[in-house]
């Protein structure tokens, strides 16, 4: 199950390090590179570097070290116990991964397997010894180096080796990625940088102001964000891994290997909580590179640095995590017209100007462009928050974000003092305003609705009062926010939406996906909001307790199977849940995370 899985990090890139040891997601040298390994969506065949007992494993216990990303896994076997420490060195020329077998009781027989595969497990490497202690690896423009000094052999298209390691010894590995038409790199010295990657996530971890109840949570969230930023831009990714499916056997699999805008208010508010505004401002520098140029152009998604180009194909040759395919790279979802994301940029550039971030001139004037385009484009249909590849449709919760979108706007003359057509602003808010209460709105259901028109609800529309479209206590949002828990809510948490069985009408795909654990943390919100304390701290305990045994989420929970499902760790669930329970832990309106509250 993916909840077996660990994440390490360099901030360039992310491994996937299973339980019992096997390096199965690497892409080199940065998040959305091609992978190396890729036995998580494969086989052994596709990609993989094992490390492990070569005698049965009798118990196995893992944690990170500290508040780190450096993984130390223990396992027990009848001549006693090892302890392998992982991590990715914190260093600009190369992307390492370094791997120390450390013996803590007895003598324990171990074995080595290292597979590697470029291009997503499909290419067979040139392998050969440069010399006793290194062994290279090298197809195209991609070179792989194995530093150790085990005795390695070649077994098929495998690398394996055999040793013994007694109680106090050490014996480390290093792979170190480079182009291959470089001069091999010198390795680092393993144990002195194992000394200085400790180092430095401890002092970053450090630095954080979050002293609240679920602290050790929060801050193991904010350690996932971190290594999920890409370090030369500060873009972060939604996720390290692509197509690990949201539902088990189907066809619901993306690439998340790439930066969202509607994560930008979302993001920038759980960063701020903890007193990273160096990271705050770094997001922030990288949206506004983003979207530079015509607001008409904005995008949903881009790379990690900015790129827009992030064309969908399938990579054909994996058969996929579980049997679910196709597996794909890129996400079509670039091209899609999403009406919310210009709310969150807006939100976004209004929470930064609250906390002295939000940027120079420029940041202004395209602001006010994008509103002069948001004029007349907030009434098209679109995509929506949940990028549907059904039809386009009026949705609720798109054009609650164009009203944000003005109502910041508004904010900033008024209370920044910013130069725009105000008056203008102030009118199309209350324009849109009105439109969704008497559209938005279904008299039948008694709640807000997906889209003009519709019959079902959307776990979006929990939104509503947190963005300060209307007040918790509207009677609106009371009624919407129990027409969630009716019709969304399963073992108590929170789907994003429902069809009718073989009903593709909602999003163009078959239905079939767990509860979305963002909309969960959403709910912890709405409920807090309207003092129901006790059943909101429940919930959020809830979902904590899917977490896997490091804390790690992924994007759902299939309550079914009873097991995560979709990409991960999950950045968007990671930041719901500082969001939340910072809202739980502190004597102020939970609002005032989206809104002007104080």
């Amino acid at each position: 199950m993916i909840e077996d899985y660990a994440v390490i990090g360099d901030t360039m890139t992310a491994a996937l390090v299973s339980r019992d040891g096997s390096v199965d997601w690497l892409c080199l040298p940065r998040f959305d590179s091609s992978a190396c390994f890729a036995r998580l969506l494969g086989t052994e065949d596709n990609g993989h570097w094992s490390l492990r007992p070569a005698s049965p494993v009798l118990a196995t216990r893992r944690r990170y070290r500290g508040d780190t990303l450096v993984l130390e896994t223990e396992h027990d076997t009848a001549e006693g116990t090892v302890r392998v420490t992982d991590f990715m060195p914190i260093r600009g020329e190369h992307a390492d991964v370094v791997r120390i077998v450390e013996g803590v009781r007895g003598s324990v027989p171990m074995r080595t397997e290292l597979v590697v595969r470029f291009e997503y497990g499909r290419t067979v490497p040139w392998a050969r010894r440069l010399d006793n202690d290194v062994l290279s690896f090298v197809a195209g423009p991609d070179a792989l180096y194995l530093h150790t000094t085990v005795e390695t052999r070649g077994e098929g298209l495998t690398t394996v080796g055999e040793f013994t390691v007694a109680e106090g010894e050490r014996v480390p590995f290093t792979l170190v990625w480079d182009f291959s038409h470089h001069t091999p790199p010198k390795p680092p010295d393993a144990v002195e940088t194992l000394d200085h990657t400790v180092a430095f996530w401890t002092k970053w971890s450090a630095r954080s102001t979050y002293k609240g109840r679920w602290a050790a949570e929060v801050h193991r969230s904010l350690l996932t964000l971190k290594a999920l930023t890409f370090r030369p831009t500060g873009g972060i990714v939604a996720a390290p891994t692509t197509s690990l499916p949201e539902c088990i056997g189907g066809v619901r699999n993306w690439d998340y290997r790439y930066c969202w805008l509607r994560d930008a208010t979302f993001t920038l508010q759980s960063l701020m909580i903890a007193g990273y505004t160096g990271e705050a401002a770094a997001w922030v520098q990288w949206l506004l590179r983003a979207v530079a140029g015509s607001p008409s152009e904005m995008q949903t998604l881009y790379g990690a640095a900015g790129e827009r180009r992030i064309a969908e194909w399938e990579v054909g040759w994996l058969p996929g995590y579980e049997g679910s395919r196709p597996v794909r790279v890129g996400n079509a979802a670039v091209d899609q017209f999403q009406l919310d994301v210009f709310g969150e940029v807006m939100d976004a550039f209004h929470q930064a100007r609250r906390a002295g971030i939000d940027g120079d001139g420029p940041a202004w004037d395209f602001q006010v462009e994008l509103m002069a385009f948001l004029a007349d484009a907030w009434r098209r249909e679109d995509d929506g928050i949940w990028e549907v590849r059904g039809p386009r449709r009026q949705f609720t919760h798109s054009k609650v974000m164009a009203w944000v979108a003005f109502d910041r706007a508004v904010k900033a003359v008024e209370d920044y003092g910013r130069d725009g057509p105000v008056d203008a602003w102030r009118a199309t808010r209350d324009e849109i305003h009105e439109e969704v209460c008497r559209e938005g709105w279904s008299a039948r259901r008694g709640s807000f609705v997906q889209y003009y028109g519709a019959d079902r609800v959307d776990a979006a529309l929990l939104l509503i009062p947190l963005v300060g479209f209307l007040p918790i206590d509207d009677e609106r949002v009371v009624a919407t926010v129990a027409a969630v828990q009716d019709d969304l809510c399963e073992n108590g948490l929170v789907r994003r939406y429902l069809g009718e069985e073989g009903d593709e009408d909602v999003d163009g795909l078959p239905p079939g996906e767990g509860a979305f654990l963002a909309c969960s943390f959403w709910l912890v919100d709405a409920l807090a909001m309207l003092g129901r304390h006790d059943e909101a701290v429940g919930l959020f305990e809830k979902v904590l307790s899917l977490s896997n045994d490091l804390g790690l989420l992924g994007e759902e929970y299939d309550t079914t199977l009873g097991r995560q499902v979709g990409n991960f760790p999950q950045a968007f669930s990671h930041v719901a849940l500082i969001n939340a329970a910072w809202g739980l832990t502190q004597e102020l309106d939970p609002t005032h995370r989206r809104t002007d509250g104080h």
